[in-house]
């Protein structure tokens, strides 16, 4: 009787396991080379896995490059999630909140370039996921309910949008990271350094405040 490696029998017990890795390194082959450059033969010979195996789960490239989009928008809602935010006051949440993007948007620049290269298909793949579209109603609703909070207390405007807003904060944050070596060459400034981080995590939570709440203190 032939022994069954170690390796493949772990994998072949433990099927959602495989899922992830195969969805990790996928994360890493479509953010360094898009979809069009993006090899499934490198995914599979990095995870030891087979393209028949990722077909089997994801159906085709393209399905695995959708599921990568839905994992890595997941991952930001859920992180939203989980910072609680209607229970604290509304500046607090907002800041919190802004905090939260930033550091995200800093730490995950894959995500950002994913974002990038779906733009670039004129988000044909995105329309395509019914989940991407739930995931990102949350992060609008949880915006507008903190709106709404401060208006009750008469510290917000009442003329902000909550999509606008959310626009506005994801703008800043994206662009440090999507833009960080031609604006850093540019301008020779190194953004990911310690202090320009801080002062720039410190500058868009400021100037957010300050816009919803300009006409509540007038």
């Amino acid at each position: 009787m032939v022994a069954t490696p170690v390796g493949r029998e772990t994998r072949k017990n433990d099927p959602e396991k495989t899922k992830q890795d195969i969805l990790r390194v996928a994360t890493e082959e479509f953010s360094a080379f898009g979809l069009s450059g993006g090899r499934v033969d490198a995914i599979a010979e990095k995870t030891k896995t087979s393209k028949r195996m990722i077909y089997y789960y994801f159906g085709s490239k393209e399905g695995l490059y959708l599921a990568v989009l839905e994992k890595a928008y997941r991952k930001i809602r859920t992180l939203e999630e989980d910072l609680e935010l209607a229970h604290m006051p509304p500046v607090e949440a907002l800041r919190t909140l802004i905090g939260s993007t930033f550091d995200h948007d800093e730490n995950n620049p894959d995500f950002v370039r994913l974002v990038s290269i779906e733009n670039i298909h004129y988000a044909n793949h995105m329309k395509q996921s019914a989940e991407i579209g739930d995931l990102n109603l949350s992060i609008v609703k949880t915006i507008q309910e903190v709106l709404e909070r401060g208006r009750r207390e008469n510290l917000f405007r009442a003329d902000v949008d909550a999509i606008d807003l959310h626009m506005l904060i994801s703008a800043f944050c994206f662009f440090r990271v999507s833009n960080r070596y031609t604006f850093g060459t540019i301008f020779h400034r190194d953004l990911s350094e310690p202090e320009t981080y801080s002062r720039h995590k410190r500058m868009i939570a400021d100037a957010v405040v300050a816009y919803v709440t300009h006409a509540a203190n007038a």
